[in-house]
């Protein structure tokens, strides 16, 4: 993987900085985690269909092999489940407390 990294166009040509891996985006992790627990069914497949396609576009517009982005997006999506299940974690002591 960091020999993936070395070969990537920099980032400042693209005129921003971009965290990676998308593993390290703890914001936007925490924020579809959250988007996605306040959906469900067909609105919550479009919003992460959306949210996997734009990151997954801007790691091609990068530079990034596609497998590398596919790894990437992977991931992301293992951090944003992970974050999802301590959000339920950190509800369940309010909810037996209220029993």
């Amino acid at each position: 993987m960091t020999a993936a990294f070395q070969d990537l166009p920099s980032a400042a040509t693209h005129g921003r900085v971009v965290a990676f891996p998308l593993a390290g985006r703890t914001r936007l992790i925490e924020r579809c985690a959250k988007e996605l627990d306040g959906k469900q069914g067909e609105a919550a497949l479009l919003y992460w269909r959306a949210q996997c396609r734009t990151l997954a576009d801007e790691l091609l517009a990068l530079g990034f092999p596609d497998a590398e982005m596919r790894e990437q997006i992977m991931e992301f999506q293992d951090h944003v489940q992970g974050a999802m299940m301590r959000l339920h974690q950190s509800e369940r002591p309010a909810e037996t407390m209220q029993r």
